[in-house]
């Protein structure tokens, strides 16, 4: 995995152990120990995840995904928390629009397996998206076929719903 992950708590301590155990996953980490200075690393770098703390001095971290998940919708938003509110847990899904909430301590397992699934899911809608746009295309030019060939892509059924070739067809 060489996605890069942005790492906000305003415990540098906290920032630290995380570095550790996502490291050896050959993660590419980012560090910010405010909402404010995470904004700016999200503005300057390619961020894929965003794992922040929901409690911090200025912006919380429901604030904090809420504002990236309009500027940067393509960022996988995970938050960790000690002290979670209700309200808060909520904002966070409703607005923040985030991947995972999880609950301080978290293990290095929860944590490295909800990032993998985030940036999973982030592959497929990227696949689903370039599926619709190929189907649209495809649809288009059947559409512009049909305009200039009437009748071209009408097929006729028999009973038994074999298809039927007309031999002027041939």
């Amino acid at each position: 995995m060489s996605a890069t992950v942005l790492l906000v708590d305003d415990e540098p301590r906290v920032t630290a152990a995380l570095r550790r155990c996502l490291r050896r996953e050959g993660l590419n980490i980012l560090e910010a120990h405010s909402g404010e200075q995470a904004l700016e690393l999200l503005a300057s770098h390619e961020i894929d995840v965003l794992v922040s703390d929901e409690r911090m001095p200025g912006m919380s971290g429901s604030e904090l995904v809420c504002r990236a998940a309009a500027s940067h919708p393509g960022v996988i938003r995970i938050i960790l928390s000690g002290q979670a509110t209700l309200d808060a847990a909520v904002k966070a899904i409703n607005e923040g629009k985030i991947f995972r909430f999880l609950l301080k301590p978290c293990n290095e397992t929860d944590l490295l397996f909800s990032i993998r699934q985030g940036l999973e899911y982030r592959e497929l809608l990227r696949e689903n998206t370039e599926l619709r746009r190929a189907v649209e295309e495809k649809t288009e030019l059947l559409r512009r076929l049909e305009a200039d060939n009437p009748g071209i892509s009408a097929l006729e059924e028999d009973e038994q719903g074999a298809v039927v070739i007309d031999a002027r067809d041939v």
